[in-house]
């Protein structure tokens, strides 16, 4: 009884959210359906008619399939890779690789399975005119070994060839798309047959042939697909959905007996992909895109004896979930964060996300008349978002698995058409606005298009967008924050502005989320237009090579601190977060820059129980400058700490180390910084080292020789310790920026400088405190010394103070402390705060600055609370402003005024 009430409740539940969104839409009959419709061929043939680009388009797809049409349909389909003669329906893996094929004899030739999950091989594929027809043979392939003089032919076992036939089918497949395309609107049959014979050939080798077998019955057995290693790597589909939709009509009436056999084929396809795969991140979303695919050119349910058609599949992509295959608004729960919109991955991948997002969006608009976001609304809120990655040149971010590069627009894209399709003004004129800003160069008139691409799809992309003139170019600075705080990465940014020249900004990241790396706190550093501390990026194979395993997805990659050489956790998905315990300003808050911002963050690293807290500031001195601090404190939970290394990388190809005075540290060379001694395998490369044993305060120069003589440098100081020993060294190229465009020297052939400071012992009570300020040879530097004076305190701990001079004669003191409660003194300046800053210029206060604190004194100033507050207090033309996060007293000079919370700048009255 009890199991029959858990049933029915288990049914009505599922009733219940399969109606959530109901397709109240009426679907469209007939075919074609997914690229265009019934009125498709008249509108399409007037295009090519009146517009020069698909006129051009048009012929050269034509040629390019004439070529193979016109020596008959065998001669393509022949070249298929199939199981020509043993028509095997089982294949067997091992892992990431083929093994091999058998099973029960099918009556018709199977489709042959890829060699690998990787596309890396040795061997080169060959061109569609180099293969045989009808090829299958017990030894593999006969293949041209691309590493080997003189690059002879060999037999090659299929598990060593990547996946070369995967590619080979796809290209071919792709060729009859083509040709099924041209016979809908030319009527000619020579493509018609061709289409037909490779489509009916490849499709019913996929109806007589079942899903592959991990013999390692491994994790790779949920990921595997149809004619792939990955479920999101079908790109077979790209090309057999737009095939069959085009040569429906023909199929019908020539393969009436066959019709049944290729929707069976397409469904199998689409529950292997429901069946398999990834569902809480970028993988499902791809997933979603094929099942919806095939969903489209499926026929109604009711046409099936399984109930299993159009409505089935869009129902499934829309609202239902299994283990590996969640709906779009489920995973949308998951992985978005609805406070700030950010998706629960990497940048580069983050972006690719919102862009599925909005593809399906612009998709269900399209083809289902239905408007997805008032379903997932996070979606514009996403979209929105997305410019919070960016550094001030407008590149995005590099944490994690990604390659920085320029903010894609496509998306604001969707997003307008969305807008005007429903009669939403207010999110057109916002998207619009963005479009304006980051693709200034977008076209508004189909008559713009040039050197399109030769593709069916050319013919059937978004009706040329036409944006409204009177909606004005938006700011950068309405689009991001001074702060801002993403949790479900870990991930938190400052910024003193968006000049791409002169601002600074912080990215700090843990390791939260998917295609995370291991890497503690880590931090990018951005000055005169570059990121002059970047992350390193994700390896030459992407994250299937050892170098993603040993060097660029482990701490000493990053710029972070390591802990007894061990410090590690696994990569990927990671749920390894810092966590947030202040920042100034608050972080999202749409406030104007501030001359001060700090964050201060606390992690527990894992592999060695040790807690580290980093504090970070940007301190703005003039319309150009200004410099970073950077307070680490680590230790292990337990004691025992050997050592503490921290890690900071940064571009150019110079990089001069000395004490602060400039006197030569006498820079040994070492073996010191490698795997020997039970360290990770990442210090073993790291190479070109030299190192020294000083307690010397030391200042370290990194340059990067710029082609029109202004160089740019990174110029850092470091509080010196006992029993520290600082090293140089070069580690692998920061393989993030390899792509990225316009960088000033070829980063692929330049190791990266690499700066690595060890405490021996904790380095909590002894952090690495470091000043950065960028400059260049045109726009040289403010600071003029840095000092680190002991601080004074009735109480144990870690007290940090630091006093930077500057060119214009203001003076910075700044003090830190692990606990806030300590009464700290520095010189003139007392505080209990995690951050206090006095700013004073010619004998007068000009600014102070109290972070997490209750107490703040200098010789004109005094802020008081009764519970930790961030107040900022500056001198502006002769009058006095604050900010503040909570009720404080402030005194000036003796006269006591008690001021309310405020965001804005208020003038102390």
């Amino acid at each position: 009884m009890k199991n029959t009430i858990l049933l029915m409740c288990l049914l009505i539940t599922s009733v219940l959210y399969a109606q959530e969104y109901p397709l109240s839409v009426k679907l469209p009959q007939g075919h074609p359906r997914y690229l265009t419709n019934s009125n498709g061929k008249a509108e399409t043939k007037k295009l090519i008619k009146e517009e020069p680009w698909a006129q051009e388009v048009f012929e050269k797809l034509k040629q390019r399939t004439d070529q193979y049409a016109d020596r008959g349909p065998e001669w393509l389909t022949s070249r298929l890779q199939m199981y020509w003669k043993t028509h095997a329906t089982e294949v067997y893996i091992k892992g990431e690789y083929y093994d091999h094929a058998g099973g029960e004899k099918a009556p018709v030739p199977t489709v042959m399975y890829t060699g690998a999950r990787s596309h890396g091989t040795n061997y080169v594929r060959p061109k569609l005119d180099e293969l045989k027809p009808y090829q299958e043979d017990v030894r593999g392939m006969y293949l041209v070994n691309g590493m080997l003089e003189g690059k002879p032919y060999e037999w090659v076992n299929i598990s060593k060839t990547g996946n070369i036939i995967q590619s080979i089918n796809v290209e071919i497949l792709g060729i009859a798309r083509d040709a099924a395309f041209l016979w809908w609107i030319t009527e000619e049959k020579k493509y018609a047959e061709l289409a037909t014979s490779v489509f009916d050939t490849y499709m019913t080798g996929i109806y007589y042939r079942n899903v592959p077998e991990d013999l390692n019955h491994g994790h790779q057995q949920t990921l595997v697909g149809m004619s792939s290693f990955e479920v999101i790597h079908e790109g077979a589909l790209d090309a057999l959905v737009p095939l069959y939709d085009f040569l429906y009509d023909y199929l019908k009436v020539n393969k009436p007996d066959k019709m049944d056999i290729y929707a069976a084929a397409f469904k199998k396809w689409a529950d292997n992909i429901i069946d398999n795969g990834v569902p809480h991140n970028n993988w499902n979303l791809i997933q979603a895109r094929f099942i919806m695919n095939i969903g489209l050119i499926l026929e109604d349910d009711n046409q099936y004896t399984d109930r299993k058609g159009r409505e089935y599949y869009i129902d499934y992509v829309l609202n239902q979930s299994s283990i590996r295959q969640w709906s779009l608004s489920e995973l949308a729960d998951y992985g978005f964060d609805k406070n700030t919109g950010i998706w629960a991955e990497c940048p580069g991948y983050s972006c690719g996300v919102v862009a599925d997002y909005a593809d399906f969006v612009n998709l269900f608009d399209r083809n289902l008349n239905m408007d997805l976001t008032k379903h997932i609304p996070v979606i514009p809120k996403a979209i929105a978002a997305t410019p919070q990655y960016l550094f001030p040149n407008r590149m995005i971010v590099g944490f994690g698995d990604t390659h920085p590069g320029k903010l894609r627009t496509d998306f604001f894209e969707r997003m307008i058409s969305n807008a005007q399709k429903y009669g939403k003004k207010e999110q057109e004129k916002q998207f619009t606005s963005m479009l304006k800003l980051f693709n200034p160069s977008f076209a508004r008139s189909s008559a713009d298009k040039k050197n399109v691409r030769v593709a069916v799809t050319s013919f059937f992309g978004d009706k040329p967008l036409i944006i409204d003139d009177k909606i004005s170019v938006g700011k950068i600075d309405d689009y991001v924050t001074p702060t801002f705080y993403a949790p479900n990465v870990s991930w938190f940014v400052q910024r003193n502005g968006m000049h791409p020249r002169h601002s600074l900004m912080i990215s700090l990241n843990a390791s939260k989320g998917n295609h995370m790396h291991a890497n503690g706190i880590s931090m990018e550093l951005y000055g005169k237009g570059l990121p002059l501390g970047p992350d390193a990026g994700i390896g030459l194979t992407l994250y299937s090579g050892q170098d993603y395993l040993e060097y660029y997805s482990q701490f000493p990659a990053h710029n972070t601190v390591c802990v007894d050489g061990i410090s590690a956790y696994p990569v990927m998905k990671s749920n390894h977060a810092f966590k947030l315990l202040n920042c100034y300003p608050q972080a999202g808050k749409k406030v104007a820059y501030q001359p001060v911002s700090y964050s201060d963050m606390l992690f527990r690293e894992p592999e060695s129980q040790a807690d580290q807290n980093r504090l970070m500031s940007i301190v703005t001195t003039s319309e150009t400058t200004g410099y970073y601090v950077d307070i680490f404190r680590s230790k292990k939970i337990e004691g025992g700490d050997r050592m503490h290394d921290y890690f900071y990388h940064n571009m150019g190809q110079v990089m001069n180390l000395t004490a602060v005075d400039g006197t030569d540290l006498n820079l040994q060379p070492t073996e010191e910084l490698a795997f020997a001694g039970a360290n990770l395998y990442t210090y073993s490369y790291l190479f070109d080292k030299k190192s020294a044993l000083t307690d010397k305060d030391i200042r370290t120069v990194f340059t990067i020789r710029m082609s029109d003589k202004d160089d740019i440098s990174m110029n850092m100081w470091m509080k010196g310790e006992k029993e520290r020993k600082v090293f140089t060294a070069l580690s692998p190229m920061t393989e993030g920026l390899s792509r990225t465009p316009d960088m000033p020297y070829h980063i692929k052939e330049q190791p990266t400088l690499t700066f690595v400071a060890r405490q021996e012992g904790e380095a909590w009570n002894r952090p690495f405190v470091a000043v950065y300020e960028p400059s260049s040879v045109k726009e040289p530097g403010n600071i003029v010394s840095v000092t680190f004076p002991e601080v004074q305190s009735e109480e144990k701990g870690s007290h940090i103070g630091i006093c930077i001079n500057q060119k214009d004669g203001r003076v910075d003191h700044i003090l830190s402390s692990d606990n806030r409660s300590d009464i700290c003194r520095l010189g003139q300046m007392s505080a209990s705060a995690s951050y206090a800053l006095w700013g004073e210029k010619e004998g007068k206060d000009c600014m102070a600055f109290l972070g997490g604190g209750t107490f703040l004194q200098t010789p004109q100033i005094m802020i008081k609370s009764v519970i930790p507050v961030n107040v900022l207090l500056e001198s502006k033309q002769g009058k006095w402003c604050y900010t503040a996060s909570n009720n404080c007293t402030i005194i000036i000079k003796g006269k006591e005024f008690q001021v309310e919370a405020s965001s804005d700048l208020s003038e102390i009255k």
